[in-house]
């Protein structure tokens, strides 16, 4: 196990695409899988009866999880020679949902903790997590992967987004050495998101959001999640040592609100922070701009290039103009995109989301959508579509040019 590498997480997975047998219910009831060599390299040849997490990575606000028990057993344990390894479990509401050719990856975590990830075919998560642990094919055979000795790629950005997904809090080092930046907030709240992003670059070393804007953007947004945290379990530490109790009994409500009230202040904070990166990268190019200014239907375009006054004004050339969504991640939310700024027929999506599905992208060049990216999250996508992606630096010359 390396600390900061994925081999900190997880030791090893089993992968396939599950068959007619397996998610046909009329034709199999046994919940179980065939104990394949992979199987073998993963569980060992002991029986072992495991508490296991399921998970169903099926996209935005419709994956969940739940708890469940795995049995790693030989059925021929009594006989001398032969052996039939099995894995069994118990009917769940994720494995329910499992249907033809969907991808599923029994996974060991460092901490022996056991991941039963079922994962819908062709879908963006699928892509993200078969990058994540370096897989590129998958059939419909148990085919076994390890971590620390094969691939083992650090937790820089995409590695973190990813594992985030799948409900794993990254472990930061020990992040004291930020209480100096941060200690002027700790008696107060949260401050404006522009005052925290704002923090973020003032405290970044070594970029240049001139010569490195790609590489300066994804510095900056690590940087304002690293404070983040550490401010957050600052506040969250404090609430918790005072308790949630009323009137003499643990008043569930309250925790709930403010489990809720974190949750979702950190989906809230990553888009405008991103929003505010990229302004501050535009002004160091001296391009000019409108932020969130209002086009048809009351639609507020994120950023309209070279200004709102040229957009509005129906003389000046169509070719001329350049819209920029963004997004931090796209999700099935990309297609809002599509109905801002209809003087502008090719539009570009800014997002931190890596390895998008090919399905996704294909449907976002059909519709005449750019999607545009740091650079160093390129590699998170099949060559195919790379060869399509626009990096930030590309997409800055392109508006210098038309402005």
């Amino acid at each position: 196990m390396q600390k900061g590498f994925l081999s900190q997480y997880f030791e090893g997975i089993a992968i396939k695409r599950l068959s007619s047998v397996e998610v046909n219910k009329e034709v199999s009831h046994q919940h179980e899988f065939n104990g394949s060599k992979p199987l073998r390299i993963l569980f060992g040849s002991e029986r072992i009866a495991h508490e296991a997490r399921f998970l169903w990575l099926a996209g935005e606000n419709e994956g969940f999880s739940c708890e469940g028990n795995l049995t790693w057993y030989d059925a021929r344990e009594s006989h001398p020679i032969r052996t039939e390894y099995r894995l069994y479990f118990k009917s769940n509401d994720v494995m329910d949902q499992a249907r033809l050719g969907d991808t599923l990856i029994v996974a060991k975590r460092s901490n022996g903790e056991i991941f039963m990830v079922l994962i819908p075919s062709g879908s963006t998560l699928e892509s993200q997590i078969l990058w994540l642990f370096g897989v590129d094919q998958v059939g419909f055979d148990f085919n076994f992967q390890p971590i620390e000795d094969g691939h083992d790629p650090q937790v820089d950005f995409a590695v973190r987004y990813i594992l985030e997904e799948m409900g794993i809090e990254v472990a930061d080092p020990d992040g004291s050495y930020l209480d100096n930046i941060l200690e002027p907030y700790f008696d107060g709240g949260f401050p404006r998101t522009s005052v925290f992003s704002e923090l973020a670059r003032r405290t970044t070393k070594y970029v240049s959001a001139y010569e490195e804007p790609d590489q300066t953007l994804l510095k900056w947004i690590e940087q304002e999640e690293k404070l983040f945290k550490r401010l957050e379990r600052h506040f969250v530490s404090k609430r918790i040592e005072e308790g949630f109790r009323g009137k003499g009994s643990t008043d569930v409500e309250s925790f709930i609100q403010f489990s809720l009230s974190v949750h979702n202040r950190r989906k809230s904070r990553v888009g405008y922070a991103l929003e505010n990166h990229l302004e501050e990268i535009f002004k160091a190019h001296n391009l000019t701009y409108s932020r969130t200014q209002m086009t048809e239907n009351k639609s507020k375009p994120d950023f309209l290039f070279p200004h709102i006054i040229n957009y509005r004004d129906m003389t000046f050339p169509e070719s001329k103009l350049t819209m920029l969504g963004v997004k931090s991640t796209c999700k099935d939310r990309w297609r809002q995109v599509l109905a801002e700024a209809n003087r502008v027929d090719n539009k570009h999506l800014f997002t931190l989301e890596p390895g998008i599905s090919e399905n996704q992208t294909d449907e976002m060049r059909a519709n005449n959508l750019q999607l545009v990216l740091p650079k160093g999250l390129h590699d998170t996508y099949k060559p195919p579509q790379q060869t399509w992606l626009m990096g930030l630096r590309e997409f800055i010359q392109v508006a210098k040019e038309r402005q």
